[in-house]
């Protein structure tokens, strides 16, 4: 199949992927909410209102101020209960945060781990400070400061050590098992394959077995492992996320039908729609409409 057709990106999201991060007011991020549904990045939330937020196999219900910490390997959603919820949001990219040494260490920790404490109860005195430190954000991300990239970093970095100052010592994880280690990283790995923005350039590992010769493991290691860790089988994590990523090209690309299923990874379209049809009791046609 010959295609040039690209998948059109919107200008938050755009803009975004340029610079790596970008911060605002939640109240005052109405549109770009609606366009930012793809969970291309890391995101800090101090968020107060109420809320349930579904993170992985796990949900949490939350009311008054939070601080929320979210990774793009790690399927969540977020369903606001109270009629006003204010805050701020921090969304950057791990290649923008990565050009500090210290990096690393941050991004494995309970605070952005599959096993850890996502979200953290916040008392007024710490909203005030952290309150503080996104203002400041937001002004230097107006500036014309040469060194502004590297002055974000750094309160980037202020409030997920404060965030660790937090957590309780026993729930932070020195260790991981080795189911943990091999589900972090088949996660991370299902992630990078998304999103799909040409159709030239088709999904190449679509099964379990694909996963497990790239990650040099046993398919039924990798199995049990997965199912140990998440509760879900590999081919149901690598289902999901396919259907997600259809559901996203059919709704904001004007790509048809035979070209998003040659981008997933379809040799047809009939198999594509047989597929799509089984997982969700849905055509994709009907998503699209």
């Amino acid at each position: 199949m010959q295609t040039k057709t690209e998948r059109s990106v919107s200008p938050f999201n755009s803009e975004l992927k340029l610079k790596g991060f970008n911060v605002f007011k939640i109240e005052e991020d109405s549109s770009a909410t609606k366009i930012y549904s793809r969970k291309d990045f890391y995101k800090i939330c101090l968020t107060t209102g109420k809320s349930i937020i579904n993170y992985s196999d796990r949900s949490f219900e939350q009311e008054g101020t939070i601080l929320f910490f979210g990774n793009p390997h790690i399927p969540y959603s977020w369903e606001t209960l109270s009629t006003t919820y204010v805050g701020y949001t921090c969304l950057f990219s791990e290649d923008f945060l990565n050009m500090s040494e210290r990096t690393d260490s941050i991004l494995k920790s309970p605070l952005f781990s599959l096993g850890g404490t996502p979200v953290l109860k916040i008392s007024e005195d710490q909203r005030l400070f952290l309150n503080a430190i996104f203002d400041k954000m937001m002004q230097e991300q107006q500036t014309d400061y040469s060194f502004k990239d590297d002055l974000i970093r750094n309160y980037i970095h202020l409030i997920l050590h404060e965030a660790l100052k937090m957590q309780p010592s026993e729930n932070i994880t020195q260790h991981q098992s080795a189911a943990s280690r091999l589900t972090n990283v088949f996660l991370e790995l299902l992630e990078r394959q998304f999103p799909i923005e040409t159709a030239d350039n088709p999904l190449q590992l679509r099964s379990p077995q694909d996963y497990a010769d790239n990650l040099s493991v046993h398919v039924n290691y990798l199995n049990k492992s997965i199912k140990e860790v998440t509760g879900k089988s590999t081919s149901t994590h690598i289902s999901e996320r396919i259907v997600t990523e259809a559901k996203a090209l059919l709704q904001h690309t004007n790509w048809n039908v035979s070209e998003i299923a040659y981008a997933l990874g379809f040799d047809y379209p009939t198999y594509f729609n047989n597929y799509f049809k089984r997982l969700t009791g849905t055509t994709p046609k009907a998503i699209r409409s």
